[in-house]
């Protein structure tokens, strides 16, 4: 298949390797340094072995219109650069492409094909404009959620954490052609991907983790484990998941883990830097609106009640404007003598 990976950064750098060494015909939409280290060099891999794979037969390009129309986009930026970038992916897009967006948090088709009240709901908080659904299709979208954690260490380079699941799914439920189909070539690449019946229950189950862990790891600087292993931060992220099942549940998700077994498996993946907190560090924009700005949203439609996820929202927020504003990052140093 002819697959264009958007944004070859941890996640797409590590589907887009992976889908390339399986065989692929992929091409890297990318830009600055990742787009002239991929020309030169391919994309390395670091598996959590030790071991390296290159995928020298990647493309790289910052032209979707060069690229042209792809069977399969896969798009794995992060949810606040979408609105933006959305308008540049056209090109790429034909009437039988299927679309794979691979952002954390309330996607922003979520009320597409969902029943009910709120059906065709559009979330301000993750599509500002009302405009995503009209530049990336959501009838042509295919579920997806993202469980493997890894890091771009240099440009060009990923290093694979842990973790190989990228469940799938229509927005409907169905087991159509086309979700078999790219189940199948993430299966060759080395994922697990499951084609699910009810791809929403998933995307809160990651959710569920991501919009406690990740701003608390943000604002303590701790990797997952020091959350879990602290006896406050974990009654603090206990709180905020249960605020957030609140608000599922009044939208017809059921969870198919208990909060308890939730956390105890954020606590297994050891010291790992969560993706808000390798963004603090960076100096980059954190994705609050589309982690817990959603979520608020989600609750005001519901009219639920979320103090704890309301008033870290508000914190990661703080500390995203006045690094935006200051220039800079935030990240502990040791101390020297």
């Amino acid at each position: 298949m002819r697959v264009a990976v958007v944004g070859a950064g941890a996640i797409g750098g590590l589907v887009g390797a992976r889908l390339a060494l399986a065989g692929e015909d992929v091409t890297c939409i990318v830009r600055g340094a990742n787009l002239q280290a991929i020309r030169t060099g391919g994309l390395r891999l670091l598996l959590a072995d030790g071991t390296e794979q290159v995928a020298r037969e990647v493309r790289a390009t910052d032209d979707c219109t060069t690229a042209g129309p792809q069977d399969v986009v896969v798009i794995a930026v992060k949810a606040h650069q979408l609105p933006g970038l959305a308008p540049q992916l056209t090109p790429l897009i034909g009437p039988a492409t299927c679309i794979v967006p691979m952002q954390n948090g309330v996607p922003y088709w979520y009320f597409h094909r969902h029943g009910g009240a709120l059906e065709g709901t559009v979330l301000r908080s993750v599509d500002p404009e009302g405009a995503l659904g009209r530049w990336l299709p959501p009838h042509q979208v295919l579920g997806c959620v993202v469980y493997p954690a890894s890091e771009l260490t240099a440009p060009g380079v990923v290093r694979h954490v842990e973790g190989n699941r990228l469940p799938l799914g229509e927005l409907d439920g169905t087991r159509s052609e086309r979700v078999l189909r790219v189940a199948e070539s993430f299966t060759r690449a080395g994922f697990k991907a499951p084609v699910l019946d009810d791809i929403r229950g998933e995307i809160w189950l990651k959710l569920w983790g991501n919009l406690s862990f990740n701003p608390i790891s943000a604002l303590g600087h701790a990797t997952l484990a020091d959350i879990c292993g602290y006896p406050a931060t974990r009654e603090l992220a206990a709180s905020m998941m249960q605020e957030a099942a609140e608000v599922a549940g009044k939208l017809g998700v059921q969870f198919r883990v208990s909060l308890a077994q939730r956390i105890a498996g954020a606590e297994k993946v050891g010291h790992h830097k969560t993706s808000m907190l390798q963004d603090i560090e960076a100096g980059r924009a954190p994705e609050t609106d589309a982690l817990m700005g959603s979520v608020l949203e989600l609750a005001r439609l519901t009219a639920t009640p979320t103090p704890h996820i309301a008033a870290l929202h508000a914190l990661v927020k703080l500390l995203s404007h006045t690094m935006a504003r200051e220039g800079g990052y935030v990240r502990l140093q040791a101390l020297t003598t």
